[in-house]
């Protein structure tokens, strides 16, 4: 019985210190990856992307990235880093390009009847159903990167860099009061190697002293490219799952390459675009072919490099169904009880004219009882 006390202390300060460790864990995650770019922001504050849309074209030569962020957190300013292949011109999108899409990808409902009783129908009746559910100034110039081009953009202050090495834009994110996040650097180093440059964009709410909250106005990236691809590699820095809606407009259907360390990239609408209107009209000319893609990423950390996309094997289209599943009824009572009470009903009717036959059939005369003589 003495033996027992310490063992049961013993793995109660296990316990204990495991819980605690998972609790600084928690605290010392940094929120400052988001699909396609690092956000980042001062170290006592808090931003989290909650949602990030994007729309990808590409014409062949030419590529253009729409994004917008669903932001939040007690941050009132923060900075978003975007590497792009060349060259890149920025400027503000209209928000009701995605309710457009949004309209157009949309899951077609279709309501499907059965005959007998499933979970939730009576008599199967349970306790619930689920219903599924469908990113002041910049500061000075610093050594090792080169501002290219810097703008105002409603709440947003976009520069375009060139680096040297993975490490030169640290000088910069803390001259402008962003401590460079751990592994960015060397998470920075192949775009470096191939000569990539970046997009930093200056996050500020409309006043001062007020959190970043909510849908930030959408921002358009146009450059050249010769093959379609879309940043990912910075998203492997994520300390939580990543999930991926991408819109791609292109002259056939799309699809990426591989998985680049998420789970498989699934198609949740493909189809041609007939009458656009908008900035959709726009966007779309020549690239008249929409392929909505969504992937999970439950492990940040496998996330390989880019997606870079390729023309699937055909243009079949496709969107998403979602039934409704309804039990079969005729005048409001299920076509099964119907048609398993008109059964019993009609069986105990045979039963029961066969019965009152029996009892009216004549009985048979006795056999003789004497000899015949």
């Amino acid at each position: 019985m003495s033996q027992r006390k310490p063992r049961r202390r013993t793995r109660l300060l296990a316990v204990l210190l495991l819980l605690a460790g998972l609790q600084l864990g928690s605290l010392a995650a940094p929120a400052y990856a988001c699909a396609c770019g690092a956000l980042v922001t001062d170290a006592a504050q808090r931003v989290s992307v909650g949602r990030e849309e994007s729309v990808l074209r590409w014409d062949g030569t030419r590529e253009q990235i729409v994004m917008r962020l669903t932001v939040d957190g007690d941050a009132d300013r923060a900075a978003w880093i975007m590497p792009v292949p060349h060259r890149a011109t920025v400027s503000l999108a209209d928000p009701a390009l995605f309710d457009q899409l949004h309209t157009l990808t949309a899951p077609v409902h279709r309501t499907r009847h059965h005959f007998w009783p499933a979970d939730g129908d009576w008599p199967l009746t349970t306790g619930g159903t689920d219903v599924p559910g469908p990113p002041g100034g910049l500061g000075a110039r610093t050594p090792g990167v080169g501002v290219v081009e810097r703008q105002r953009l409603g709440p947003f202050d976009v520069a375009q860099l060139t680096a040297t090495d993975p490490g030169a834009l640290d000088g910069w994110l803390r001259g402008n009061g962003f401590p460079l996040p751990p592994r960015l650097d060397s998470a920075l180093a192949p775009y470096v190697a191939q000569r990539w440059e970046y997009v930093a964009v200056r996050l500020a709410p409309a006043t001062a002293d007020t959190a970043l909250r909510g849908a930030l106005d959408p921002l358009h990236l146009a450059f050249a490219s010769d093959r379609p691809v879309y940043p990912m590699r910075l998203s492997r820095l994520a300390a939580t799952p990543q999930s991926l809606g991408l819109y791609v407009l292109a002259a056939h259907r799309m699809e990426p390459r591989t998985a680049i360390g998420g789970e498989r990239p699934r198609v949740v609408y493909a189809g041609r675009l007939s009458r656009p209107t908008g900035d959709l009209r726009t966007l779309a000319a020549g690239t008249p072919y929409l392929t909505a893609i969504g992937q999970e990423f439950p492990y940040p950390s496998r996330i390989s490099g880019d997606h870079v996309l390729r023309r699937a094997a055909s243009d079949t289209p496709f969107q998403q169904v979602v039934y409704t599943d309804r039990l079969t009824e005729v005048a409001g009572v299920p076509a099964w009880l119907l048609a398993v009470g008109g059964t019993l009903l009609l069986a105990v009717t045979l039963t029961s004219l066969a019965a009152v036959r029996r009892s009216r059939r004549p009985a048979a005369p006795p056999p003789p009882s004497g000899p015949i003589g």
